[in-house]
C-alpha cells in the first residue's frame, strides 16, 4: 500500500498547519493505515512498535474530533510511563499548535499532584497520563471521565508487563460507552486480544510489519550530544573522514533548508532535497551530486527514496528517522557495489529512546563515541600531509630543489629543522587549523575546539599575488555573531577568491579589519557589498577611507 500525503487527507486547516509546520510531508505506514479509518469514526487496534509514528496516527484524528472551545476533558490517553506520557503530549501539542484554545495535559507520578489539579480545573481538553495517576485523579474527582470521547491505550503490552491491567480496567469502566476506543501495542497475545474485545466495538485490526533489512559493511556508530551542536560536530567529521560524497539526513524540509544555509555559510559545497521541489530542481541538485559538483546532500527521507550513487562514502543521521525502517534506508544508501561505508547517528535528548528502538529491531549494538576534538582532527591532518609528503619522494623529481636545500644546509641548518619550517610555512599558509566553533562538552562541560579546513575553498584559479595588501572595514562584528569563518566563506562564495589572498582578520564587537591582497581588494568590495551574512547586510570599504569620513 503507497504511503499518503498529508494534503490528500480530508483534515482541517488548523491541524494541516500544525503538520506542515513540523515540517511532515508524507505520512508513515501505520499513519497511512490508521488516520482515515479513525477519521470515520472507527476502533482500531493496532499492532506496531514504537519509532513507527502512531503518536501522530492516533493524535492527528483526536485533534480533529476535538473542540478546543469545549472546556471539558474529550481525549484521555494511558501510557506506561512517565516519560512516553511527557513525550505523547509534546508531540501532540506541537501537531496542535494552531488550534486556540486548545490545552493538553501530561499527568503522572513523581510531579507535585497539586500543580496538575490547578491545570486541571482551568479546563483541559486531552490528558495524557499515567495510570496510577489518572486513577488518583479520577477519585479525588479532579478529572471527570464522564465527557472522553477518545481514549488511547498505547504501549498496550508493556503495561500488561508492568502490571497495570486492573488499573488500566479500572479506567475504561468510568468512560462513557459511547466513545471510541484505540489500543496500540508492539505484540499481540491472546491477553490483549481478549481485553480489547471487552471494550472496544468492531475494531478494525491494523498490523505494520517491519521487513526484515540487514546492511552489510556499514560502520555505525551514534554520538550524544545538544541539539545546538549537531552542525558543528557534523562539520567536524566532514573534516575528519573527507569523505568523497556524504547524504545527511533530517526529519522535515524546514531542517533539510536551515542545515544547507548553514553549511553553505561554512564553506561546504552542500544543496537540499526535499518534496517541496520540483523535478526538474530535484533532477539538479542530484545532477550535481553525482557529479561530486556538490558533496554533501541533506535530505528527507521521502526525497531520497530510491536514491542510488555508489560513492557515498558517510551518512549522517542529523536527526534520528521517525520509523525504524528509515533508519535501515538510510544507512543503505553508503556500502554500495560492494564498497564499505560510515553510518554516523546524532543523538539528543529524548532521541536516545529511538537509538534503542533502531538497536532492537535491526539486532546490533551501535557504538557509542567521543565527540571529535581539536586533536582529532589535527590527527587526520597529520596522516594526511604525512602521506603526500610519502608520495612526493617516492614518485616526484625533486632535483630541481636540491639546489635550495643545499644553500640552507651550508648555512649551518640541519635537514630536519629545514623540513620542519617548510611544513609550518605549508600548514600556516593553508589555515588548517582555524575556523571551528567552541562548545560546551556533553559530559565534563568543558570546552573545546576544532578547525574547519574548507573555509574557503582555494578554486585552483591561477591567481597571482601583488605583494601588498589593503586593509578593509566590515560593517559585522562579535556582537552580531560575526566570525571569520563568516567572512571566508562569503568571499569564497560570492568571489571564487582563494583564502591565500586572505591576510589577518580581527574581529571586533560591531565590526572587523581584514587585509586583502591589494591586487583584489575592489574585487572583494564589489563582491560582498550589499550581500547578506548570517541575514545582516554586508558593507565593505577601505579602512583608510572610513577614517577620512570619520
Amino acid at each position: 500500500m503507497e504511503n499518503l500525503r498529508f494534503e490528500e487527507m480530508q483534515l482541517s486547516e488548523g491541524v494541516k498547519k500544525g503538520i506542515k509546520a513540523m515540517g511532515f510531508e508524507e505520512a508513515s505506514p501505520i499513519q497511512t493505515q490508521a488516520i482515515p479509518v479513525l477519521l470515520d469514526g472507527r476502533d482500531i487496534i493496532g499492532q506496531a512498535q514504537t519509532g513507527t509514528g502512531k503518536t501522530a496516527a492516533f493524535g492527528i484524528p483526536l485533534l480533529e474530533m476535538c473542540d478546543p472551545h469545549d472546556k471539558t476533558l474529550q481525549a484521555l490517553i494511558l501510557c506506561p510511563t512517565r516519560e512516553l506520557s511527557i513525550q505523547v503530549a509534546e508531540e501532540i501539542g506541537k501537531l496542535g499548535k494552531y488550534m486556540r484554545g486548545l490545552n493538553i495535559l501530561p499527568v503522572y507520578g513523581g510531579q507535585p499532584i497539586d500543580r496538575q489539579i490547578r491545570a486541571l480545573k482551568s479546563g483541559v481538553q486531552i490528558v495524557v497520563g499515567t495510570p496510577g495517576r489518572v486513577i488518583d485523579h479520577i477519585n479525588r474527582r479532579t478529572l471527570k471521565p464522564g465527557t472522553v470521547k477518545f481514549m488511547v491505550l498505547d504501549e498496550a503490552d508493556e503495561m500488561f508487563d508492568m502490571g497495570f491491567r486492573d488499573d488500566i480496567e479500572l479506567v475504561m469502566n468510568t468512560l462513557p460507552t459511547e466513545r471510541q476506543t484505540i489500543f496500540f501495542s508492539a505484540t499481540m497475545p491472546d491477553e490483549i486480544r481478549r481485553f480489547a474485545a471487552k471494550y472496544q466495538s468492531d475494531p478494525e485490526f491494523i498490523k505494520v510489519v517491519h521487513k526484515e533489512l540487514t546492511v552489510p559493511k556499514v560502520e555505525q556508530a551514534y554520538f550524544e550530544l545538544k541539539s545546538h551542536m549537531k552542525t558543528e560536530i557534523l562539520s567536524r567529521l566532514v573534516d575528519i573522514y573527507n569523505p568523497k560524497l556524504t547524504i545527511v539526513f533530517c526529519n522535515t524540509k524546514k531542517k533539510v533548508d536551515e542545515l544547507t544555509a548553514e553549511l553553505q555559510g561554512r564553506g561546504y559545497f552542500a544543496d537540499g532535497l526535499h518534496g517541496d521541489l520540483k523535478q526538474s530542481q530535484r533532477d539538479t541538485v542530484m545532477g550535481k551530486f553525482r557529479k561530486g559538483t556538490i558533496d554533501i546532500l541533506i535530505a528527507t527521507d521521502v526525497a531520497a527514496r530510491g536514491l542510488d550513487v555508489d560513492d557515498v562514502d558517510m551518512v549522517i543521521n542529523y536527526d534520528m528517522p521517525q520509523d525504524e525502517e528509515y533508519y535501515v534506508h538510510r544507512i543503505g544508501r553508503t556500502a554500495r557495489a560492494g564498497r564499505s561505508g560510515k553510518a554516523f547517528s546524532f543523538v539528543a535528548g529524548r532521541e536516545i529512546y529511538k537509538l534503542k528502538d533502531v538497536q532492537k529491531y535491526t539486532k546490533t549494538t551501535i557504538e557509542r563515541r567521543d565527540l571529535p576534538t581539536l586533536k582529532d582532527i589535527q590527527a587526520q591532518y597529520t596522516e594526511s600531509i604525512t602521506q603526500k609528503i610519502r608520495e612526493s619522494l617516492d614518485s616526484a623529481d625533486l632535483s630541481k630543489y636540491s639546489g635550495i636545500i643545499d644553500t640552507l644546509l651550508q648555512e649551518e641548518y640541519n635537514s630536519f629543522d629545514v623540513a620542519s619550517a617548510l611544513l609550518k610555512m605549508y600548514v600556516e599558509e593553508n589555515k588548517l587549523f582555524e575556523g571551528h566553533e567552541e562548545l560546551e562538552m556533553v559530559d565534563t562541560g568543558k570546552k573545546m575546539r576544532t578547525s574547519d579546513s574548507r573555509d574557503g575553498r582555494d578554486t585552483g584559479n591561477r591567481q597571482k599575488y601583488s605583494g601588498n595588501t589593503t586593509r578593509l572595514h566590515v560593517n559585522l562584528g562579535k556582537e552580531q555573531g560575526f566570525s571569520p569563518r563568516h567572512l571566508l566563506s562569503a568571499i569564497f562564495q560570492e568571489t571564487g577568491l582563494s583564502k591565500k589572498l586572505i591576510g589577518n582578520i580581527d574581529v571586533y564587537d560591531k565590526f572587523t579589519f581584514m587585509e586583502v591582497d591589494s591586487g583584489y581588494a575592489d574585487v572583494v568590495i564589489a563582491g560582498l557589498n550589499g550581500k547578506k551574512i548570517k541575514g545582516l547586510k554586508v558593507r565593505v570599504e577601505r579602512a583608510s577611507e572610513k577614517k577620512k569620513r570619520k
